[in-house]
């Protein structure tokens, strides 16, 4: 965990964050946190980050996301050298799916 950004306001941030109970609470607080253009940058970042997990090209991920290739090199830098917090989330949702598909 980076030191720097561990203070009361990130933590009160996150447990706000962890009180939301479901997607259109997610819209109504992060449209009144975030511009639209950083919660576009966040979505795209995580697109990156999905689609650099499925193996593809910077090529395919910059014409499929309009992400920089500097974007796409940052989101892998936090891939492979990190603190796996992409890899946690995407196993989790891919558990939530298979747990999904069998009911």
């Amino acid at each position: 965990m980076n030191k720097k950004i561990k203070t009361e306001a990130v933590d009160s941030l996150f447990d706000a964050i962890l009180c939301l109970k479901d997607r259109r609470e997610c819209y109504s607080f992060f449209e009144d946190l975030c511009t639209v253009n950083e919660l576009l940058s966040l979505s795209q970042r995580f697109e990156v980050a999905a689609m650099l997990g499925s193996r593809k090209t910077y090529l395919e991920i910059a014409e499929k996301t309009g992400a920089s290739t500097a974007t796409i090199s940052r989101v892998n830098r936090s891939l492979n050298y990190g603190n796996d917090g992409y890899e946690m989330v995407f196993n989790r949702l891919s558990q939530k799916a298979a747990e999904a598909e069998q009911q």
